[in-house]
């Protein structure tokens, strides 16, 4: 009984930590790949907080229960004046915390990096890679938004959905959107034609409010946000706009497809 509660023990510790070595791959890839890596970059040690985002720790929530009206992004703003008026002897104790976590940081890190393969360390650089790939496409996005870029135009198809949405039948988002899928396939040239010309005018729309925004840019100093004239839209006769828009739609239609049959796998 004993040799079997041990054994028992055994084989649960044994999933434990596989389960634990899968969670940590983050679904990257497959089950074989990720337990053939042995390792995810979660284990990495994190890099020490600056001397100020110590002080922003440990200070925030007492500034919270003082100004307990303020937004998030004013609190960080009052929490940046109070530690930019901070003499510096107060300053220096939270850097040299900072120093003495980064000497700590060293040598876990080295300690970390010794335990990896060759094979280990390169697939843990191509996640790394794609990680701060990520980031930084989500970093230009952000100040996309924050500098007030337009919003790309529709596609009729998109505009039936955003019409018709919240009446369509469906009690999930996905049931939803396959029954418009599959009501707009149905609908005839002419039934779509008024979808397709708002598409048209919102293109119009874009291109307008582009020329605008890409005029700002340059007053700004930003010439490097601006389209190429490569990028920019050559003008296109009522018919070939037509054959255009209709493939935009279709390519819409064929995207809406493929998300739909993922989420029915």
């Amino acid at each position: 009984m004993a040799a079997a509660l041990a054994l028992w023990g055994r084989a649960a510790a044994l999933l434990t930590g596989a389960q634990r070595l899968l969670r940590g791959c983050g679904g990257g890839g497959s089950a074989e790949k990720c337990l053939a890596r042995g390792i995810s970059s979660d284990e990495r040690p994190k890099r020490p907080l600056t001397a100020y985002f110590r002080y922003l720790k440990e200070h925030h929530s007492a500034f919270r229960q003082e100004n307990p009206e303020m937004s998030n992004i004013e609190l960080i703003r009052k929490i940046a004046g109070a530690w930019k008026e901070l003499p510096a002897s107060q300053k220096q104790v939270y850097e040299e915390a900072r120093k003495a976590d980064w000497q700590r940081y060293e040598q876990q890190l080295a300690t970390y990096k010794a335990q990896l393969t060759p094979a280990q360390a390169a697939a843990l650089k191509e996640e790394r890679r794609k990680k701060l790939a990520k980031r930084r496409t989500f970093r230009a996005k952000r100040e996309l938004t924050v500098l007030g870029k337009p919003k790309r135009p529709r596609s009729g198809f998109n505009i039936f959905v955003s019409e018709h949405f919240q009446e369509s039948e469906g009690i999930s988002p996905v049931a939803k959107l396959k029954q418009l899928f599959d009501a707009w396939r149905k609908l005839s040239s002419s039934q779509k034609q008024p979808y397709l010309q708002l598409a048209e005018d919102d293109k119009v729309r874009y291109e307008n409010e582009m020329k605008s925004w890409e005029a700002k840019m340059v007053e700004l100093g930003r010439e490097d946000l601006i389209r190429s004239r490569r990028q920019r839209p050559k003008k296109k006769t009522a018919e070939t706009a037509d054959k255009a828009e209709a493939a935009k739609a279709s390519s819409h239609e064929n995207k809406a497809k493929l998300k739909l049959k993922k989420s029915e796998e």
